[in-house]
């Protein structure tokens, strides 16, 4: 038996204290265009994160439904993941409390299935369970064990939707994260270096088996709930993009990431000094929530956004993300990604010291995830996640390994299912739902009132 493990970036999945409804479905909406094109509708969630009895964040996810097995396909749904590399599902082996959760995948039921060991070899009849090779994947927290198998994956209802895949079967899941979010497992998108070999790399089988579909994949997150979300496979929507494309080299392929270099990081026309000669890259990761930061940039770029409200504001219902703020431009050269005040400021303002009469004042704060990442994929890496991507529609080209930006237009449609989870209204929780017209943003260069903050 082989022992072999791998780690995963999935940040939005490091949460505690939250149950979520077991078994909940995406929704069915899948679009298959003339050109191809095969466009999967996806569901957000939210999960509450608590202490002390109070709801103080919401992580998020997004997941959508797949279909394993042949003659009956057995239906999951999964977070397609762009911060890893293989798809994962919790199988009928596993007994926890956890994977009771969720659907579990039946090796029996599908006529397709084959056991096979890591380096795809059948599995000779007979062999015992511990005699098989695992795969243990770190998901941030989390962790998952199992085997392999090797059946069909559908992403649509089509015969050309439908490819042979490589799965890791879990028959161990950690309670978190997968014990608090709905969706059944994990359909990891990364490049096939972050995967165990080439041949579980799920869009890259996809895309040789698929000979005369376009190698490219494209995210679109809503601004809002009420909005569709989706994924399409084989190219983009047009529709989607409300600017021209812009294409840039992916970074470091060779390490598995979806990943950009940055020539400077800029707020409010100030360069953010270590990043200020390439020497910065962001990760795009749909399986995270938040704007992580390098942890030695986070303090200087919390002080750079930190404003203070207006004089007459009430602090029981101001919302941070409708105070003006300065935006921060991460340059890539062909193209500026801009993520204003809306996407990166915690919602509910802060009493902090400061050079006043009262000895204090109310501050707007950003919401950045300070990150540790070691050499060769860290220490100066960002990793872009749902408040830049719900902000671009991003396009993923696999054979020229490039990804493609294009400010995001109008969504599909309206959402078929409410977000599960969904936060009530008015809640100033960091990762509520945004508000429902995007404020001003400020201009370039502009100074904002920040008083004498302390800023931790």
């Amino acid at each position: 038996m082989a022992a072999l493990s791998c780690i995963a970036m999935f940040a939005s999945l490091i949460a505690s204290g939250a149950v979520v409804p077991s078994k909940t479905g995406a929704t069915n909406n899948v679009t298959n265009g003339s050109s191809g094109l095969l466009t999967v509708a996806l569901r957000k969630q939210y999960v509450p994160i608590e202490k002390n009895g109070a709801v103080i964040a919401y992580k998020t996810s997004y997941f959508g439904n797949i279909a394993v097995g042949n003659p009956e396909p057995q239906e999951f749904t999964v977070v397609f993941d762009t911060g890893s590399a293989h798809l994962v599902l919790p199988c009928t082996g596993c007994d926890s409390e956890t994977c009771a959760k969720h659907r579990l995948y039946n090796r029996s039921m599908s006529g397709t299935s084959v056991d096979i060991e890591h380096d795809g070899k059948l599995v000779p009849a007979g062999t015992d369970k511990g005699q098989r090779d695992q795969l243990s994947i770190t998901f941030g927290t989390g962790k998952v064990v199992g085997e392999f198998a090797e059946d069909q994956v559908c992403l649509g209802p089509r015969p050309e939707d439908c490819s042979t895949m490589r799965v890791v079967l879990a028959n161990e899941m950690s309670a978190e994260p997968f014990g608090l979010f709905a969706f059944d497992g994990v359909l990891g998108l990364g490049l096939d270096a972050m995967a165990l070999n080439p041949e579980f790399s799920f869009f890259g089988r996809m895309t040789r088996q698929q000979p005369n579909m376009l190698p490219q994949f494209s995210v679109f997150l809503a601004r809002n709930d009420d909005s569709l979300s989706t994924i399409s496979f084989g190219g983009h929507e047009p529709e989607r993009a409300a600017s021209e494309l812009s294409w840039t080299d992916v970074a470091m392929p060779e390490l598995g990431y979806w990943q950009v270099e940055i020539k400077s990081v800029r707020i409010g026309g100030e360069v953010v000094q270590d990043c200020e000669a390439s020497q910065c890259r962001a990760i795009l990761d749909t399986g995270t929530s938040l704007l992580g930061v390098p942890r030695q940039v986070s303090r200087p770029m919390q002080r750079l956004l930190a404003r203070t409200p207006p004089p007459d504001a009430d602090a029981e219902e101001l919302d941070c993300r409708a105070v003006e703020g300065l935006d921060i431009e991460f340059d890539l050269g062909e193209h500026v990604i801009k993520v204003g005040a809306e996407d990166y400021s915690r919602p509910r303002p802060f009493n902090i010291t400061a050079d006043t009469p009262e000895g204090w004042q109310l501050s707007c704060r950003s919401l950045l995830l300070p990150l540790d990442i070691e050499a060769p994929l860290g220490p100066l890496v960002f990793i872009w996640g749902e408040p830049v991507l719900r902000k671009y529609l991003t396009i993923y080209d696999w054979a020229a390994k490039k990804i493609g930006f294009a400010d995001a237009g109008a969504p599909p449609g309206p959402a078929e299912l409410d977000a599960v989870g969904r936060p009530p209204a008015g809640t100033l929780a960091a990762g509520a739902p945004l508000l429902s017209k995007p404020p001003a943003p400020a201009a370039s260069g502009e100074a904002m009132s920040t008083g004498s903050l302390l800023v931790a």
